[in-house]
């Protein structure tokens, strides 16, 4: 790595950084709706995003650090492996595509906030409700801690983060800076700030993998040059595995583990709150529809993001932590002046998406324990008020994911919480399609998954680490039959058929479906959702 401060560098970053911030504080007033004081305007930016913006949001939400720096990162480290993320990104959008509309359209008829508000009302069960909201709460803070890694990595780079015998607040204080730009921008805008954000994001990503993909190859002489690099490295004996560090094409007892992970990813995706919560924005279902037919575009974007791993490989980057692969690739191959246009990429490219996850979790807090459990009659305001300070402690929660996880291999901050989230999977997707699924035999498959899928990430651990996140860096978070999250909601998908036979069977009381049939497939035009009418609020059921 390169020694002292790039002061070029790290000036373009501060202004692109200045500016971001500007526009978050500033978004408080962009649509600005004349009843602020809700979730709805907080927390949803007033239900109002067309499919422009909503582009935007949902790329901005879903390609984030993880994209920038972790998928790369995993391909630099293994190989081929870490491109699990670019079919898994394929696979998904025919699945939301069924779905996601759906969802859409029974929230706004009934005033639907988060997940937990319409798994509540189909079963009327609190408890799954209260199950799904702590599951994305919990599966949400590893995912803020990604992009907090993200941009510890640029800020490392380019020479102000510390070294490692640097005292820990020092070393870590432009980050906790960051930390604090973020959560206020957040507490003060809402949902606006990262979608005002995101244009500006995407913008920067897109130029810089354009010139990445072109420049960086040309200056180390081909891509025949790159992928042979990658593969003499691959070829290299782990002393410690005895096996080789990684491969250009998966071997055979590595496919499964791949389709694993792709699927298992797949199916975890728009299980989030973030994921929820952008899509929820929309202003209309066929907003999401087209959505979905051009949101493939940051895959293919993705994909190119990905070489990057070989590229550092090909450069010679030579790096201890991996995440700083892909910064470090940037500070040695392009001038100073653009080096910091790249880190700003990535920078404002972890802001976005760590604003969207902590105002999703903040919601499921407030509509779903706070007044489910705390305070029913909390008024509007009220609620507001809540999800903002909660907004603040979720990130918190992500900083002690930063301290106490590994962060060499940080895909492991996204598939902990895919192992987690996809354990909602069944009461969601199977809400919107079937109510043959009982509430107790949901709860049980939950519990189950849940504590496995728990477990065995506990306990994948390699042979230096055991702990979280300590997993070998060939196969992240993977168990002996694939990616821990794939098997655990296999397990849990069992245990809930299984049981809901056995208490179909016995006549156990079954909840009350406050939703009908219509509402599933309703727009904002249709009749029966006047969009001159307030959707219903929780407080009316």
């Amino acid at each position: 790595m390169n020694e002292g401060v790039n002061v070029v560098a790290l000036v373009v970053f501060c202004l692109f950084f200045v500016a971001v911030t500007v526009m978050g504080f500033l978004a408080a007033k962009w649509r600005k709706a004349a009843n602020e004081n809700s979730l709805d305007e907080w927390g949803l930016g007033g239900r109002s995003f067309g499919t422009w913006i909503t582009w935007f949001l949902l790329g901005g939400d879903l390609y984030t650090a993880y994209t920038f720096v972790a998928v790369p990162a995993a391909i630099y480290a293994g190989g081929a492996a870490g491109f699990f993320a670019v079919p898994y990104t394929i696979l998904v959008y025919p699945l939301i595509f069924t779905f996601l509309p759906r969802l859409w359209s029974v929230s706004h008829r009934h005033g639907y906030v988060t997940t937990s508000d319409f798994v509540r009302g189909r079963y009327g069960s609190k408890g799954l409700s209260l199950a799904v909201a702590v599951t994305g709460i919990l599966a949400t803070m590893p995912y803020i801690a990604l992009q907090l890694v993200g941009i510890q990595a640029v800020l490392d780079v380019m020479g102000v983060g510390g070294g490692e015998n640097t005292h820990w607040f020092v070393k870590d204080l432009p980050l906790l800076i960051a930390f604090g730009v973020l959560a206020a921008y957040t507490y003060s805008s809402g949902l606006r700030a990262p979608a005002l954000i995101a244009f500006v994001k995407d913008t920067l990503i897109y130029l810089v993998i354009a010139v990445a993909i072109i420049y960086i190859p040309i200056k180390l002489g081909g891509f025949d040059a790159i992928f042979e690099a990658a593969s003499g490295k691959f070829e290299t004996i782990n002393e410690t595995t005895g096996k080789p560090t990684g491969a250009l094409v998966p071997a055979e007892p590595g496919q499964w583990t791949y389709a694993t992970l792709a699927l298992g990813s797949a199916l975890a995706l728009f299980m989030y709150p973030h994921s929820i919560t952008a899509t929820l924005s929309s202003k209309s279902r066929e907003v999401i529809r087209r959505n979905t037919t051009i949101l493939p575009l940051y895959s293919l974007m993705l994909g190119l993001l990905a070489l990057l791993g070989f590229m550092a490989i090909a450069a010679g980057i030579k790096v201890a932590n991996g995440q700083l692969a892909i910064p470090q690739l940037f500070e040695n191959m392009f001038p100073s002046w653009f080096a910091g246009v790249a880190f700003a990429a990535i920078g404002i490219g972890a802001l976005v998406p760590a604003a969207i996850m902590s105002i999703a979790a903040a919601n499921l807090f407030t509509r779903n324990i706070y007044k489910d459990f705390l305070k029913p009659d909390a008024t509007p305001e009220q609620e507001t008020k809540v999800s903002k300070i909660v907004s603040l402690l979720v990130k918190v929660g992500a900083l002690v994911f930063v301290l106490t996880m590994d962060k060499t291999v940080a895909i492991n901050f996204q598939l902990l919480g895919g192992i987690w989230i996809l354990q909602t999977f069944p009461a969601l997707v199977g809400g919107l399609f079937t109510r043959w699924f009982h509430r107790w035999a949901l709860l049980a498959g939950w519990a189950v998954g849940m504590v496995y899928g728990t477990y065995q990430a506990y306990t994948v651990s390699s042979p230096t680490q055991a702990h979280f996140g300590g997993s070998a860096k060939e196969m992240p978070l993977i168990g002996e039959i694939g990616y821990i999250g794939f098997s655990a909601i296999v397990l849990n998908l069992i245990v809930t058929v299984v049981l809901t036979f056995v208490l179909r069977a016995v006549k156990a009381p079954d909840g009350v479906d406050e939703t009908s049939p219509s509402d599933y497939t309703a727009d904002a035009g249709d009749p029966g959702v006047d969009p001159e009418v307030p959707p219903l609020t929780a407080a009316t059921h």
